[in-house]
């Protein structure tokens, strides 16, 4: 039997192209911010016995490789959330395998940092060509904007969103064909199902593509969303995840950590 058990078969389960329009105008839906989900705590992840380190708080973080402004050590999720990944930690325990979280809960000052001034400044050295309107579009493929008012919070401001991957048990992380924060095409989630060539091979884009699956279908499974854009970003109850879901309006409004 694989070393991967039941969850081979994850890996086979071809990941399905998002919806017409991906997570475009997700700012634009409604909250419910009277419901009974949004009255939930930000909780830290370790406590639910998911393991992870702040990315932008260390130094060993490429391409930064160095500490972020306004970063923080700790991980925090909406209780909602962290319960479902420790469900998804519960079905990667039997094969000796687990969560990884780079990022949960977010402080505005991280998202502007890279909104505002790291993004744009890479693109602007390495395509000099974007007009600014252009410009503005690349960068809201990978970062959106801080959060811009009471109905329209970044996502990961409001505890429910989640950068992750998967290791085996206190070891090494599953490849996932990119960089975590690699800002291009290539962190797209689907990047495998679609551009392996059928007369030609990799086995790291074919182990690529087989451990994004793995991770996609054990999220999705657990009431998650996927951003079409990075394979490591998974929402629930944020905006984004009622777009993306079909959902009428999200549970999470924006919170602060206290």
């Amino acid at each position: 039997m694989s070393v991967f058990g039941p969850l081979e078969s994850l890996r086979d389960r071809p990941i399905p192209p998002p919806p017409e329009g991906g997570a475009r105008g997700y700012r634009e839906l409604p909250i419910a911010f009277d419901g009974a989900a949004n009255k939930e705590p930000l909780v830290l992840a370790h406590d639910f016995g998911i393991g992870g380190e702040n990315f932008y708080a260390q130094t060993r973080n490429p391409p930064y490789y160095g500490v972020i402004p306004g970063s923080i050590d700790a991980l925090y999720l909406r209780e909602g959330a962290a319960k479902r990944l420790r469900d998804v930690n519960a079905r990667l325990a039997a094969v000796d395998l687990e969560l990884f979280l780079f990022d949960g809960w977010r402080p505005q000052a991280v998202q502007g940092y890279f909104h505002d001034h790291w993004l744009p400044g890479e693109l602007r050295k390495r395509k000099p060509h974007l007009s600014e309107s252009e410009l503005a579009a690349e960068v809201t493929n990978y970062w959106a904007a801080p959060s811009a008012g009471r109905d329209a919070p970044s996502p990961h401001s409001t505890g429910g969103a989640v950068d992750l991957t998967i290791r085996w048990r206190g070891g090494d992380p599953l490849w996932m064909g990119s960089l975590f924060d690699d800002a291009s095409p290539l962190a797209h989630t689907t990047r495998f199902e679609t551009e392996i060539s059928p007369d030609a091979f990799s086995f790291s884009d074919e182990e690529a593509r087989a451990n994004r699956r793995l991770l996609y279908w054990l999220m999705v499974e657990v009431g998650f969303a996927s951003n079409p854009s990075e394979w490591w970003h998974f929402s629930f109850g944020d905006q984004m995840w009622a777009k993306l879901r079909g959902e009428p309006e999200a549970l999470y409004a924006g919170t602060e950590a206290t």
